[in-house]
């Protein structure tokens, strides 16, 4: 029986010539990830295993993101512990303030992840890098610490949804549409320990940002990972960017599938995700009566500059509605500077938006847009779990940039097609 993409690269960093849905494998890492959360649990575990040196300095990666600027002392002592244990082991890929940007945001485009890697992060997101071709998952900070010291973990093999994508995604119709339709479709639990594997002729027509998109919400559908064939859309972004050579890895014609979904992106529209969880998806169309108090637009999902465009498509020349907050987060240094050159962060702010610097704040309830009893926003991040950005009676609603945007002029949840 053959492998798909992910059995593949599992096999080729465990030394086997095959690997098989169940097996257990011990694998060698390409990149470790931690962030200011995750990073000082993993080093409390590294040094009371006893370590006293790491892998590879310069395939470590700490990005200190939730909670900076720091939002209170706690959260200055994490970095704290984070700043002296990159200082003492000498990690290369350290990022404080000034430098750093959402983890899952600054690690592609600084191109320090790369096709055929294997990569986890103590981080449920670290799914993301899927979208360069690498297998690419989230993981406990016990294994951080274990795979900071020895740059190995074990995995067991996962079986894989294909997903195969036909056709081209309409105006006012992104990638974040793309998954919440598909986790809407399968639930939170329906791909569970799975390889969700996108392939079809509907890929060329998404760009980088919509791969990264989803494959960062592949863990919303429970999946262990999500994955991305490398095309010419792949090498363009990679070249010139990461400083690695990287692998290229195709399923065979005959791997085995636990099932096969095909999703006509010509079909799809504007989304909108209800509380209380991702899969409770509902058409833009029917939640035109749903008045909200905030709009989020940011995250590691959808903070890149393609979402800073399409909010200032909407926004540019307008007024946001009285009554409503919107916070508008670009995910790294380098997005904020793109989006200050081009114009966009002054039309953010004539509109009546406020930006900030990087930060996952508002996406987990941390700092930067806690809601209060009974408010509802609508958020680009990933998850509206009970109580997530704030008050356990506030409701957030997932949508694209777009969706985002125009729910900003108008006070209820709207469609960006009748605004573009």
């Amino acid at each position: 029986m053959g492998m798909t993409m992910t059995q593949k690269i599992l096999a080729a960093h465990a030394g086997l010539e095959n690997v098989k849905a169940g097996q257990l494998i011990n694998a060698k890492l390409d990149i470790v990830l931690g962030n200011d959360i995750t990073t000082p649990v993993a080093i409390n575990e590294f040094e009371k295993a006893g370590f006293d040196g790491v892998y590879d300095k310069s395939r470590i990666n700490i990005v200190l993101d939730h909670f900076t600027p720091n939002k209170d002392i706690k959260a200055a002592e994490q970095s704290k512990q984070c700043r002296e244990f990159a200082c003492k082991y000498d990690i290369d890929n350290f990022y404080d303030v000034g430098e750093m940007g959402v983890e899952h945001a600054l690690l592609p485009e600084k191109g320090i992840v790369t096709a055929g890697d294997c990569i986890i992060g103590a981080d449920s997101h670290t799914c993301t890098y899927g979208a360069v071709g690498a297998f690419s998952t989230g993981v406990g900070s016990t294994d951080m610490a274990a795979g900071m010291a020895t740059g190995n973990c074990w995995f067991k093999v996962p079986s894989a949804i294909k997903i195969e994508l036909t056709g081209k995604l309409a105006k006012g119709v992104s990638g974040k549409d793309v998954i919440l339709d598909i986790i809407g479709r399968i639930g939170v639990d329906g791909a569970l320990y799975q390889s969700m594997e996108f392939v079809g002729d509907g890929v060329k027509s998404l760009s980088m940002d919509d791969r990264l998109t989803i494959c960062n919400m592949a863990i919303e559908a429970g999946a262990k990972n999500g994955i991305f064939p490398v095309d010419d859309i792949t090498k363009e972004y990679l070249d010139g960017r990461t400083k690695r050579e990287y692998s290229i890895y195709e399923a065979d014609d005959d791997a085995e599938y636990t099932r096969v979904i095909t999703i006509n992106l010509d079909e799809l529209v504007p989304t909108v995700s209800y509380p209380h969880l991702p899969e409770n998806t509902h058409p833009v169309t029917e939640a035109s009566d749903i008045k909200i108090d905030q709009v989020v637009i940011g995250s590691c999902t959808n903070g890149r500059i393609s979402d800073m465009e399409a909010a200032y498509k909407i926004l540019k020349g307008r007024k946001v509605k009285k009554g409503v907050r919107v916070i508008i987060i670009p995910a790294t240094q380098e997005i904020y500077k793109e989006s200050i050159k081009r114009g966009y962060l002054e039309a953010f702010v004539d509109a009546g938006c406020i930006v900030s610097t990087p930060t996952c704040g508002p996406c987990l309830g941390g700092y930067m847009g806690i809601l209060a009893a009974g408010e509802r926003c609508v958020s680009t991040t990933n998850r509206n779990f009970v109580g997530r950005m704030g008050h356990v009676s506030s409701e957030i609603y997932l949508a694209s940039p777009a969706v985002a945007a125009a729910s900003a002029l108008t006070g209820y949840i709207s469609d960006p097609r009748e605004v573009l």
